[in-house]
């Protein structure tokens, strides 16, 4: 949509995932989303989403455009999308090969939690669960394996230790085509850590939670009773009630010169990935509701952190469903993650669906 853009991350089941949870109906298949070079701030590589708990009541009758539960007309802390037929995808210029054409799809009403899962109310999770994280626990060969290319030797088992990825940034401007350039493992970067050991998320209890996977995002949502949004009913949300827009927002990037969202442009002095040394490095996630929220009250749904969704990513998945010649109602996605466009990779090593940051143009 515009520059919201789709982005592949790599899962068997295990990866850096966003936070939905399931509400008792059957789950739905998964899809994978792609984004090209991201403009997110975070200092994290996974990234945590808002959380989804699908209605089992009616479609409110005439209702206000924002509707915000309030624990008797609606969960507490959720907005209702009403849900509707919509164009999903774009064929704008700035639209990214995986998020052509546009095709009709309809997905039915849904509660969706207000703003991205926050650093507090997943710390309530771990304390009520003892839940240890993807990124807290060492790697399992088995899990990787699949993710790389073929006949890839099994590294020494001290190699194989516990961290996540880290958006590092660059000293000089370099070639977008290789994302390593500013992304790094780093042992110890968890949720707590986001960017490694001596990194901390006290005094961000209103920061998004990073550095979960999807993994871990299911089980936040299965604690919470709500699940993962599909890919179709995450961008019918963000798009909030608005057909084809460049932004969540419309058509301008920082409209009367406002910045809307926590992304790169407008918030660092140096073209992406550079940051500054004297700045301290790229600024990081924002305090959720920091920016407007969108046509259905809910907040960053583009910027300050990639948000999960239910699908398997298929990079061919938005051609696939066009084909079909008319609206697809309620798409839950492919049964299984192609992806030919990473060379270190094999084409269907486990991907799931990650959006929420714009992709540089």
């Amino acid at each position: 949509m515009g520059k919201a853009s789709r982005r592949k991350v790599r899962s068997p089941e295990p990866v850096k995932a966003n936070v939905v949870a399931d509400v008792g109906k059957s789950k739905p298949a998964h899809r994978h989303i792609r984004t090209l070079v991201t403009l997110l701030l975070t200092a994290a590589t996974a990234v945590a989403a808002g959380v989804y708990w699908e209605s089992r009541m009616a479609t409110p009758a005439p209702a206000p455009r924002i509707l915000i539960g309030d624990g008797k007309q609606g969960p507490s802390g959720m907005v209702w999308v009403p849900g509707g037929e919509f164009l999903m995808g774009s064929d704008h210029k700035l639209a990214q090969a995986n998020e052509r054409p546009a095709h009709k799809v309809r997905v039915h009403g849904f509660w969706m939690d207000q703003h991205h899962v926050t650093n507090a109310e997943f710390r309530a999770f771990v304390a009520a669960t003892n839940y240890k994280t993807t990124a807290e626990r060492k790697p399992e060969w088995e899990t990787l394996r699949v993710q790389l290319p073929a006949g890839t030797p099994k590294p020494p088992d001290d190699d194989l230790v516990p961290g996540a990825m880290v958006f590092v940034g660059t000293d000089r401007p370099v070639p977008l085509q290789d994302y390593s350039a500013w992304w790094r493992y780093v042992p110890g970067a968890d949720w707590r850590h986001p960017a490694g050991p001596g990194s901390s998320i006290e005094d961000k209890g209103d920061h998004p939670v990073v550095q979960v996977s999807y993994e871990d995002a299911q089980a936040y949502a299965r604690w919470t009773g709500k699940r993962l949004p599909t890919e179709a009913e995450w961008e019918f949300a963000a798009r909030g009630g608005l057909e084809q827009a460049t932004y969540i927002w419309g058509d301008q990037f920082a409209p009367n010169g406002k910045q809307m969202a926590n992304v790169w442009q407008g918030q660092q002095a140096q073209p992406f990935p550079v940051v500054s040394p004297k700045a301290g490095g790229a600024l990081g996630t924002s305090p959720v509701g920091t920016f407007p929220p969108n046509g259905y009250g809910l907040s960053d749904m583009t910027g300050n952190a990639w948000q999960w969704v239910a699908d398997w990513y298929r990079a061919d998945q938005f051609q696939r469903e066009s084909r079909a010649g008319s609206v697809i109602d309620n798409p839950v996605g492919p049964s299984d993650s192609f992806d030919p466009d990473d060379p270190g990779a094999p084409a269907t090593a486990p991907r799931r669906v990650t959006r929420g940051v714009f992709s540089l143009q």
